[in-house]
């Protein structure tokens, strides 16, 4: 499902919709009908980018973007050459999808489609997307391990989330690239009139919430120990986020039997999964492993083509020196051997500076005024919520992204353990109805 044929009658806003790792459109197909539902051809544009398909997402962050822009040059220009210019530009991006997004706008800054009289960036929003990457920051030497390997796996895009490539020159991740402020992606963000973000509290697989929010805390671990409110006509799956969450009072002690009860009940249940760990998963582990080294082959094969300009995109347009402005050199190692990051879960409560306080991934007024308006903004606390123990890039992306004025929405889906697929109706299957208020809500607040 890419550009729609034939094009809309006469709308003057272009909407871009960006899919996620081994994806392809059709994953969007549902945001796509919503907002058709909602929004006639005559008002609105819809471009389903169709270039980073299935293995073509192992490129990379930097090469998907440089699809994506171009795909919206090209959407861009056809549309202009039948007499129906775009004006207005909105961008959704879905997992990787929204980290692609956040590329291309900076790329169309540079070749000045924001300037005055060409597009009025209008909405930028993100489903489920690892704006900080995904290196896991809990203790334990598995997850140390995973985030080694798991940086090797994807090819270029493992490499990029899990924050261990160096971005041309400057020493510093993409995604830390990405996030520099006075740089051109940045300055692209900044341009848009809204920023939003969906962000799963629980079992998102893929993409986990400190991540997805731009947070550095997870109130949400202890799920059942907390109280908060929804948002009124999103019950029960849009959380809140302006009121506090607070722990609830300490209930008291369960009696023995039903305490025994209950944990054999759970026993019971996590049999499939013990089974599922045991007899299918190494398989299935060396598998992916092969598939992976295999695709991490032909990934660098298209990425050589792309930057020799064989495959049909003019990479000189798009390859400004560093895409920054004052980028300096950075002072911190490589991330190559993530043995060596940190590995506490929660960093000590000294180590926390008041500028590190959040509740509900809401940081420094990051949910705070932007545009005039008075956004999905909470504070709280520090003691409640300790701080996760991520990387000083990664603080550093925090405070930047959150400086330009969020509004987050945490989502709860509670009826199945796919939620990274959920939130966005990813297939029409009646167990991620639930995602469909997650996207009304996105399409109700849409600026057209």
């Amino acid at each position: 499902m890419g550009t729609e044929s034939p094009f809309s009658a006469e709308p003057d806003h272009l909407c871009v919709l960006v899919h996620g790792l081994w994806g392809n459109p059709k994953h969007l197909a549902y945001v796509h009908d919503t907002l058709r539902d909602a929004f006639p051809p005559s008002r609105l544009h819809i471009l389903n980018c169709a270039r980073n398909v299935g293995a073509f997402t192992y490129d990379g962050i930097e090469l998907g973007g440089e699809r994506v822009a171009h795909e919206i040059e090209e959407t861009l220009a056809a549309l202009a050459s039948e007499g129906r210019p775009i004006r207005k530009l909105s961008v959704v991006g879905y997992s990787l999808g929204g980290l692609v997004a956040r590329y291309a706008i900076g790329l169309l800054y540079h070749q000045g489609w924001f300037a005055e009289g060409k597009l009025e960036p209008i909405n930028f929003v993100t489903f489920a997307s690892p704006h900080l990457g995904v290196r896991t920051p809990l203790k334990g030497w598995h997850n140390q391990v995973w985030n080694v390997v798991g940086a090797r796996t994807l090819s270029m895009s493992g490499r990029q989330l899990f924050l261990i490539d160096e971005f041309r020159d400057t020493g510093k991740p993409l995604l830390e690239v990405l996030a520099q402020k006075e740089g051109v992606f940045m300055e692209a963000l900044g341009r848009f009139k809204r920023r939003s973000l969906y962000t799963n509290i629980l079992n998102d697989r893929s993409a986990v919430y400190y991540t997805t929010a731009i947070t550095k805390t997870d109130p949400f671990v202890g799920l059942h120990d907390l109280n908060f409110s929804y948002l009124k006509g999103y019950e029960p799956n849009l959380i809140d986020a302006s009121k506090p969450i607070t722990l609830k009072a300490e209930e008291q002690s369960v009696p023995l039997w039903e305490w025994i009860t209950t944990r054999a009940r759970r026993a019971i249940h996590a049999i499939p999964l013990i089974a599922f760990f045991t007899l299918i998963l190494p398989l299935a582990t060396v598998f992916f492993l092969l598939n992976s080294g295999y695709q991490t082959v032909k990934s660098g094969q298209r990425i050589r083509l792309h930057e020799s300009g064989q495959t049909g995109i003019q990479t000189r347009l798009y390859k400004v020196p560093l895409l920054v402005r004052n980028v300096r050199r950075a002072a911190e190692e490589v991330y190559e051997n993530m043995n060596s990051a940190q590995a506490e879960e929660y960093l000590e409560e000294e180590h926390a500076t008041d500028s590190q306080t959040t509740r509900a991934g809401h940081e420094d007024g990051g949910s705070g005024q932007a545009n005039g308006k008075e956004k999905n903004k909470v504070k709280a606390p520090y003691a409640e919520f300790p701080t996760l123990a991520l990387t000083a890039g990664q603080f550093e992306m925090i405070r930047a992204l959150d400086e330009l004025g969020w509004e987050k929405y945490p989502v709860y889906i509670h009826k199945v353990h796919h939620t990274h697929a959920a939130i966005i109706v990813r297939m029409p299957k009646p167990r991620f109805d639930e995602g469909k208020v997650v996207v009304g809500h996105f399409v109700g607040a849409f600026d057209i």
